[in-house]
């Protein structure tokens, strides 16, 4: 009982992982959005689609607004990525209305384009994407805080809108510390030339709006570097300080987290924190486990992340008859 009420401790039960690898690029995409953004660009932008290409590491980001449908998606997807791409094996996405609704997924079946979702309860499907679109998302913020908002005397201005192109190339002949090759090697075989210190410095100034285009470029070509650098390396410490391997085979009794059971009768305060002993019935993985639910609980959704999981290691069970968890 004590097992069951008490809250789960110590590390959490997540292992980066990462599904099977590709063996060319596009085959497999990594979709995510960046959320609660400034309004930026002349239509006043608030949010970003986050494309990453899994085998080479390419990312493309794409400003959207926040009131976009499941057809504005699927059009930005058509009009500007599918031209560079062309039809895409995998997506792997989370549960944002915009990848389940029937348009999407109809459309994507016709194109012969599978569709992958993250588990239930768990926004996480492969361990080691769903780190680098964190860093990404990081790296994103990071930069785009670099000068937000920004006029120059001339009238030259800026906002994170402007700032895109920039960080996507930087990014693209960043090193990747996964790979050891920049994406633009893996994808294309060469890296695009971005030293913007070849600007011709003896070339006299014509325009002072080129003028501060040139100081911005600069800025921001120094600057996107180091930014992937400082975020790569929070990452990777933060994700290893926090978590530890899964050790679970199939058959063990293993205790539920009612942290997403909403219904269950009584004070919530006062529920168990896990619920009654289920036999484990099959591992996809190392970060998602499938439980066999009984009683009331056999409707939910029986895969669960193996962090809302821990081995039951009491055997009052057996002995005593528990109160049993009733649901409303």
């Amino acid at each position: 009982m004590c097992q069951k009420a008490n809250k789960a401790t110590g590390k959490s039960l997540d292992f980066m992982i990462h599904i099977q690898e590709q063996s060319t690029p596009r085959e497999v995409v990594h979709m995510s959005w960046l959320t609660a953004l400034p309004p930026g660009g002349k239509k006043s932008y608030t949010k970003c689609l986050v494309i990453v290409d899994k085998y080479s590491k390419t990312s493309i980001f794409l400003p959207c607004h926040e009131n976009e449908t499941d057809m504005d998606t699927a059009l930005l997807i058509w009009n500007i990525v599918l031209s560079h791409t062309g039809l895409l094996q995998n997506i792997i996405s989370d549960r944002d209305p915009k990848f389940t609704l029937v348009l999407w997924t109809n459309l994507h079946k016709l194109l012969g384009t599978k569709l992958s979702f993250s588990t239930a309860y768990h926004s996480q499907t492969d361990g080691l994407e769903e780190r680098m679109i964190k860093t990404l998302e990081e790296m994103i913020r990071r930069f785009f805080s670099y000068g937000l908002k920004f006029e120059s005397s001339d009238g030259f201005t800026h906002d994170w809108c402007t700032l895109i192109p920039a960080l996507q190339l930087a990014y693209k002949t960043f090193i990747h510390p996964s790979t050891g090759k920049t994406p633009a090697i893996l994808e294309k075989g060469w890296n695009p030339k971005i030293q913007v210190d070849t600007f011709k410095k003896d070339f006299f100034d014509i325009n002072l709006t080129a003028s501060s285009f040139k100081l911005f470029c600069h800025k921001v070509g120094h600057h996107a570097p180091q930014i992937m650098t400082d975020s790569f390396e929070y990452g990777k410490k933060k994700w290893d300080k926090s978590y530890k391997t899964p050790e679970f085979r199939v058959g063990d009794l293993i205790l539920a987290s009612t942290f997403n059971f909403k219904n269950m009768k009584g004070p919530r305060k006062l529920k168990y924190s896990f619920a009654r002993p289920f036999s484990l019935k099959a591992c996809h993985g190392k970060n998602s486990v499938q439980v066999e639910l009984t009683g009331e609980l056999e409707n939910k959704h029986p895969d669960f992340p193996v962090n809302l999981v821990k081995t039951n290691t009491s055997s009052y069970e057996k002995l005593l008859p528990l109160k049993n968890e009733t649901l409303l």
